[in-house]
């Protein structure tokens, strides 16, 4: 069978990607924070990305550190928190991208993490857009990862299972 000859000039409007010369694996973790506001509703501490994207506070596992750990860690580093309790795993979101050569497999550990004291006194970092408490509906409605927004769900049932 006989291929049809391309057409001229094409190639000046497609752009080719450099081949994927390898694949790693990495692992981040981050929080799903909420706490109770004065009328007793459930709030969820969202912040805004570099692309405008709503999410949670997350970021890499160092070397010798639990997934958990980290979660924690992201939280103080990127909303100024404090004070919190890890509560329970609520699940993991796993995703692949390319960065250049590059196929990243990344692994998401999300954890359910209660905000305690001064929750108003956030001071968040400067590549941060935006950081704001909403309330859980709008917050799920925010969420630019819809993987993420079901793991919202299932740390809002489990509050309200656990009457926290």
């Amino acid at each position: 069978m006989k291929r049809p000859k391309p057409i001229k000039g094409i190639r000046q409007f497609v752009a080719r990607r450099p081949l994927i010369e390898e694949a790693v694996h990495e692992t981040t973790a981050g929080g799903v924070i909420w706490r109770r506001n004065q009328s007793n509703g459930i709030e969820v501490l969202l912040i805004q990305d570099t692309k405008n994207r709503w999410t949670i506070p997350k970021g890499h596992v160092e070397p010798g550190e639990e997934p958990n750990q980290t979660a924690e860690r992201e939280i103080r580093e990127e909303t100024g928190l404090q004070d919190m309790k890890v509560m329970s795993w609520l699940g993991k979101v796993n995703f692949r991208y390319r960065r250049n050569h590059t196929l990243v497999l990344m692994t998401m550990h999300i954890y359910l993490v209660q905000a305690l004291g001064k929750t108003h006194q956030l001071n968040g970092e400067e590549w941060l857009n935006d950081m704001r408490w909403l309330p859980a509906s709008e917050a799920i409605d925010k969420i630019a990862y819809d993987d993420i927004g079901k793991l919202i769900l299932i740390g809002l049932k489990k509050i309200r299972e656990d009457n926290l």
